[in-house]
């Protein structure tokens, strides 16, 4: 946990940092899409910021990935909030799962979250995804953590199941779900660089 001194009269009093951790998605970096201008925007408003480069992109494997975002959390607290973007989200739910931790995570974000996808490109890509498809999650483990989860799908994603992974998210996870026009799959070629509906989401954090 990290921790800062304000001077208020004369006296020291520590103010303790919140933390967001923004998890890319599978074969994305954390200088794509709307990482960047996320990562400034919500530094100004006095979050420490960190964008981790996650391992082997382009053929991300569940236990590597789960593995690093333990390594880089470090220690969870009520003042860790996360923001997902494909399968970071999965990647989040899965290290949630996981973990030994009985408080409440703060605040999650996920954004193009999935249980379900379609329109796969070709063979090879069907193999990465195979595991994260097939493999189950523990929700209700997941859910016990969770203080607020805020989903944002578009209505034209182009890995569809939109009403599926909906459904998923409210009922075993008590989501907020808001569904945006024509953002894609919330990526530069979608024109999608600032997610000023997703920074909103932290306004009453600090």
């Amino acid at each position: 946990m990290n921790a800062r001194n304000a001077a208020i009269d004369g006296e020291i009093i520590l103010e303790i940092m919140k933390k967001v951790f923004i998890v890319h998605g599978w074969d994305f970096n954390p200088d794509m899409h709307w990482y960047p201008w996320m990562k400034k925007e919500l530094e100004k408003k006095g979050f420490e910021v960190i964008v981790p480069k996650m391992p082997n992109t382009s053929e991300p494997k569940i236990e590597e990935w789960v593995s690093y975002l333990k390594k880089i959390v470090g220690k969870l607290s009520r003042d860790t909030c996360f923001i997902g973007h494909s399968m970071g989200c999965q990647t989040i739910m899965r290290y949630l799962e996981k973990e030994n931790y009985k408080g409440k995570i703060n605040k999650i974000v996920f954004v193009a979250g999935w249980f379900k996808l379609d329109n796969l490109e070709d063979k090879e890509v069907e193999a990465v995804a195979k595991p994260w498809l097939k493999t189950k999650i523990d929700l209700n483990k997941v859910r016990e953590k969770i203080s607020k989860l805020t989903v944002f799908l578009s209505n034209n994603d182009p890995y569809n199941f939109l009403k599926e992974n909906e459904s998923m998210f409210k009922k075993e996870l008590g989501a907020k779900i808001v569904i945006l026009k024509d953002k894609g799959h919330f990526t530069d070629s979608d024109k999608v660089n600032k997610l000023p509906v997703v920074l909103q989401e932290f306004k009453n954090i600090i």
